[in-house]
């Protein structure tokens, strides 16, 4: 009989080929894999219904209401014109909108759901911006990127990076909890997203663009609602107890679901806000932590990582280029941003503990990069809304080419860069004392 590592190999090549044809649903690809992987032994049954029913789902579910009441008050519509109303010129308003959206991450869970949001937004500027279609261009190319960018500020900002800090606990025994992950992961978000801001601005505009004045944003004088300070004071104390540590963040988030639905207190009904939780997208999470875990206890992993990284596992620097290059690149194979996580994390461990690196570095290192995926409007969701935005002028593919070899490269830079610099100073060294 074969061994659990050829076995999981197998199915774990028949699935990225299924993800990568892109004609079957990628939840359903997922689930058919974490199933294929029960019945042939790879994994026990509470494997595949606790990554179903673990705190990692329950957490997004809870912050996906949470988010869910903090839209139905539209709060952030409000903070959203206020920053656009200060907006004096092109390359101010792209960088207020920019510092806008790193805002939605600490809110908002995953890169869809903000895009959602910010969707509207955009379509009222491109209302008042219409005698200058290459201004709108310019934001319709610019949102969904940040929102991409500044999703590495928070742990609930994309569902691979609870894939990340869930194969890290499992296999290393400690993950990076929401605070961590908040002092890592925000400085690196700002930086970026400002700096795509401003490649998008020189890219997608003329000198005359940015020279000229825009008109003044009519500015909602409306006092905030008792809704919109109530989910504020939910809002700021649910991520008060994330930072913290000293609770569950599954437990807190629930907390806070219970309040931001209650009667009287909440600003939605509990029914209402399920509704709109993404369910596909949790049950695909799921599936693929399944894959990812199964990669890592039968062996496959460390046999696909040496493979895939062995000539550069003498070198701790190299190790560490490579695997950025390849999680920036993944993108072009892999359009799940969860699923990128779920193959590469499982294999950047091992060749970390090898090498003698810190594993949990060197994963969140690989996350960070995958958060580029610029290239093509199928590459991320919220790529495909916004260039297919009707009624309004968005950018064409060869924008998103411009900017993705001008962006691409830099983001690289800038991951090595804080992997070796920042993040070390911040309690994330990238070799084991």
């Amino acid at each position: 009989m074969a061994s659990p590592a050829v076995l999981t190999l197998v199915i774990f090549a028949i699935t990225i080929i299924a993800w990568m044809i892109g004609r079957l649903d990628d939840t359903f690809v997922g689930l058919l894999a974490a199933l294929a992987l029960l019945f042939v032994g790879v994994i026990e049954r509470e494997d595949l219904f606790g990554a179903l029913g673990g705190d990692t789902i329950w957490l997004l579910i809870a912050a996906f209401v949470i988010a869910q009441g903090l839209a139905a008050t539209g709060l952030p519509e409000k903070v959203g014109a206020i920053l656009i109303a200060k907006a004096r010129s092109v390359r101010q308003l792209a960088h207020l909108v920019t510092a806008g959206l790193v805002l939605t991450a600490l809110a908002v869970p995953a890169t869809s759901g903000r895009a959602a949001l910010a969707l509207p937004v955009f379509m009222a500027l491109a209302e008042v911006l219409k005698q200058r279609p290459r201004v709108v261009r310019a934001l319709a190319l610019l949102i969904p990127s940040v929102i991409l960018l500044s999703a590495i500020a928070t742990l609930i900002g994309a569902g691979a990076h609870l894939i990340t800090s869930q194969l890290l606990a499992g296999l290393t025994g400690t993950g990076i909890g929401f605070g961590h992950w908040l002092l890592l992961g925000l400085p690196f978000a700002v930086i970026s997203s400002h700096l795509c801001a401003e490649i998008v601005v020189l890219l997608m505009t003329k000198r005359t663009d940015r020279r000229e004045r825009l008109p003044r944003v009519q500015l909602d004088k409306e006092p905030f609602t008792a809704a919109q300070k109530r989910v504020t004071v939910v809002l700021g104390v649910v991520i008060a107890l994330w930072c913290t540590g000293f609770l569950n963040p599954a437990i807190v988030a629930l907390v806070g679901a219970v309040v931001i639905t209650s009667p009287k207190i909440g600003t939605i009904g509990m029914s209402a806000a399920l509704a709109k939780v993404p369910w596909s997208l949790l049950l695909f999470m799921a599936s693929t932590a399944v894959i990812g875990n199964a990669l890592s206890t039968s062996g496959a992993a460390d046999w696909l990582g040496r493979a895939a990284f062995g000539s550069a596992t003498g070198n701790a620097v190299v190790l560490l280029i490579t695997v950025v290059v390849v999680s920036a690149a993944a993108h072009l194979v892999l359009q799940s941003r969860s699923a990128r996580s779920a193959v590469l994390v499982p294999l950047v461990i091992p060749m970390a503990l090898a090498t003698g690196m810190n594993p949990a570095a060197l994963a969140f290192a690989s996350t960070a990069a995958a958060g580029f995926c610029h290239t093509l409007p199928s590459s991320a969701k919220p790529v495909a809304m916004f260039a297919s935005a009707e009624d309004v002028p968005t950018y064409r593919k060869r924008d998103l080419v411009r900017l993705s070899c001008v962006l691409g490269p830099l983001v690289v830079a800038l991951v090595v860069a804080f992997a070796l610099f920042v993040w070390p100073m911040l309690g994330l060294p990238m070799e084991v004392s």
